[in-house]
């Protein structure tokens, strides 16, 4: 049975008079075993450098990202912490740290193009674990995707009308593998990421759906962690 993670907006705590109130934390991780209900097992918020907000900004066009998984929405308990090691030229890497410095697992993300080939590739290694290769999107899809660029532009306002973006997104499906197997999954339906292997750390199965999300779609702004406040 398969562990299924996602990022949504934070709840809604409702105020006696003055309606609904937004949590001091505006996004969570969700987390569904089997057919039970989600549950929320993180609290994700930005984790800004000196220069707050516009040094954040800034710095995320190379790659760089960083960010807090808290326990409860007040943060009173640090689950986890992504930080950048590198960033430039297309290549970025993480690592995934614990509430007390530890290594849980490193994440590399090279460019499409940029890196070791023409899809976007991520490799996750868990601390202590064998190292799961993926790439972004399936080669049959992309050579399905490529030859629509001419009417890229109508499906482009096509997306924008529907207020989806999907349609004008290439491939996102990622499949990671090591020795034979897939412990991991990303799926586009849903922005969900499928943990297969037991025993994978859920903390990094939590961080690896958010910095997903940090490279979501231009067309829309989806970022989560590209807002200007």
């Amino acid at each position: 049975m398969s562990t299924v993670l996602r990022m949504g907006p934070a709840p809604r705590n409702e105020g006696p008079a003055a309606g609904a109130v937004a949590s001091p934390v505006g996004h969570v991780v969700l987390c569904a075993d089997g057919p039970g209900p989600e549950r929320v097992v993180a609290y994700v918020e930005r984790e800004l450098p000196p220069g707050g907000i516009p040094a954040y900004r800034a710095a995320r066009g190379s790659g760089a990202r960083s960010f807090v998984l808290w326990a409860d929405e007040h943060r009173r308990e640090r689950l986890a912490t992504l930080v950048t090691v590198s960033a430039g030229s297309g290549v970025a890497s993480y690592q995934v740290l614990g509430a007390h410095g530890e290594l849980i697992g490193t994440f590399v993300r090279e460019k499409a193009l940029r890196g070791r080939g023409l899809r976007t590739r991520w490799t996750v290694t868990p601390a202590g674990g064998p190292e799961a290769v993926g790439f972004k999107g399936r080669i049959f899809w992309w050579c399905v995707w490529w030859p629509l660029s001419p009417v890229q532009a109508l499906i482009i306002v096509l997306s924008l009308l529907s207020g989806d973006g999907d349609a004008a997104r290439g491939p996102r499906r990622i499949v990671w593998r090591a020795g034979g197997r897939a412990p991991l999954e990303f799926k586009s339906k849903g922005d969900t990421v499928h943990l297969h292997a037991p025993g994978y750390d859920r903390r990094l199965g939590a961080a690896l759906v958010v910095v997903l999300r940090t490279f979501d779609s231009w067309l829309l702004g989806k970022e989560w962690d590209d807002a200007k406040d």
